[in-house]
């Protein structure tokens, strides 16, 4: 490591500076005696226009150089090694997502009840967090020295949510009277080298059908740039008051659909290495159909947008209860949606045999937000004490961290952890939301009664 004290740089500069907000204890950034205060001003020579830049750069890189200013003005060169997956640890600013201009037929916050934090009824459509975090964009609103950066600096993977390829169609979805043609866009994208994953809202009656046949087409055709596509039905809360009249799949037009998918697979697997389109788990447990093994969903590639995720739990499931072994004698009580709770207790119940542990799983429905949602990862504090009070068998609640807002230990109606605890008379142990997480809670329970 190389701390070379500098001179003050030339102004241009100064409009490029990211502010450090925090440093984590035994970090490389400790190591190099940064505090919060301090200010990056750009990485291995290049200048930072914002947190896109900071991640893009120290991403997997092994070599850096960081020009940084500390808090009393003195301008330091810092020249360093480090693994190419080893984090900073630090912690800087961090900017708001650009505004959603589009009124879509389904959007989910437009759904939201009120009383929620304002954060949640944020639309966000910014190219940023989309290869940041794998958040889908329409990419109508993107501008040209916006597309200019995303080829320069290769943002790539990026998603985008394409709905339809019929223009007229996917203007009345976003709710739009006109859009600038996507496909010229993606086409663009692709040939500099931008991966691509895509999803569609399915709306029945509406994207579906020959006008979903004409969409997967046209998508497939930009293969292999365009990775996958995710076939996700529509998420519909009870809070659609004024809102267009929507529905999702029947019993019979989802298993009619996955009858579909397995044929476009055929096809699509016949002209390249890869299934290339998937279907939401969703679809599956709507139809009554079982899921295919997990090799069909190859990489994974849409595992954040719900798509193999039970697949994968049976995968681990299966690994975790192989190599299970008898615990001492303890009850617990945990948690999960009214979707996945035939799944969650069928592996709870395999676990407390290998185990000897009593595992008791409790349904939560969800009437926060009402309507069709059903997943675990939208349970609120109240639902849970609705669902819970007087039902508890023992002083432990394990309760998966998913259902607590990214980076904070806070439900969506804002109840802590503590305060659920303290309501229903319980320790809230918040664990993992796989096997692996419900095992490992169970050996340190059983190790640590106390």
């Amino acid at each position: 490591m190389v701390h070379t004290p500098r001179g003050f740089f030339f102004s241009r500069r100064d409009t490029f500076m990211i502010s450090i907000q925090s440093v984590a204890p035994g970090s490389i950034a400790e190591e190099l005696n940064l505090q919060a205060g301090d200010t990056l001003l750009a990485i291995n020579g290049q200048h930072l226009r914002d947190f896109l830049d900071y991640v893009r750069l120290t991403r997997h890189a092994e070599e850096l150089v960081l020009d940084v200013r500390r808090v009393d003005g003195e301008e330091w060169e810092l020249e360093f090694d480090k693994d190419a997956d080893e984090e900073l640890g630090l912690e800087i600013e961090h900017p708001q997502p650009a505004q959603c201009g589009n009124n879509c037929l389904f959007c989910f916050v437009q759904q939201l009840p009120r009383g929620l934090r304002p954060t949640l009824y944020v639309k966000d459509e910014d190219y940023r967090f989309s290869y940041l975090y794998g958040a889908y964009v329409t990419l109508s609103t993107i501008r040209e020295e916006e597309v200019q950066r995303i080829l320069t600096d290769k943002l790539s993977p990026l998603y985008v949510s394409v709905h339809a390829s019929d223009e007229e169609l996917r203007a009345r979805l976003l709710g739009r009277k006109t859009l600038p043609p996507l496909f010229p866009l993606l086409q663009r994208l692709i040939a500099g080298g931008i991966e691509i994953h895509t999803q569609i809202v399915l709306c029945p009656g509406l994207n579906d059908g020959v006008a979903l046949e004409e969409t997967i087409a046209a998508l497939g055709a930009l293969r292999p740039g365009l990775r996958s596509l995710a076939l996700v039905p529509v998420g519909l809360t009870g809070h659609r008051a004024h809102l267009p009249a929507l529905r999702t799949h029947n019993r019979d037009e989802a298993r009619a659909l996955l009858q579909q998918l397995v044929g476009w697979q055929s096809d699509f697997l016949a002209s390249g290495a890869s299934r290339f389109v998937f279907a939401a788990d969703e679809l599956y447990l709507k139809a009554g159909i079982d899921f295919p093994p997990l090799a069909a969903y190859e990489t994974l590639p849409q595992y954040e947008n719900g798509v193999g995720m039970i697949p994968l739990f049976r995968a681990d499931a299966a690994e975790v209860l192989a190599a299970a072994q008898p615990l001492p004698p303890l009850t617990v009580d945990c948690l999960t949606g009214a979707s996945f709770y035939p799944e969650m207790e069928k592996f709870a119940a395999a676990l407390s045999a290998r185990t000897g542990v009593s595992i008791v799983v409790h349904r939560i429905d969800n009437h926060f937000f009402g309507g069709e949602v059903t997943v675990t990862g939208l349970l609120t504090g109240a639902d849970i004490v609705a669902g819970l009070q007087g039902k508890l068998q023992s002083p432990i609640l394990l309760v998966p961290d998913v259902v607590f807002r990214d980076g904070e230990d806070l439900f969506l109606d804002n109840m802590s952890p503590e305060e659920l605890g303290a309501t229903l008379g319980v320790e809230i142990f918040p664990v993992a939301a796989n096997p692996w997480g419900l095992s490992q809670a169970l050996e340190m329970l059983a190790a640590d009664p106390g």
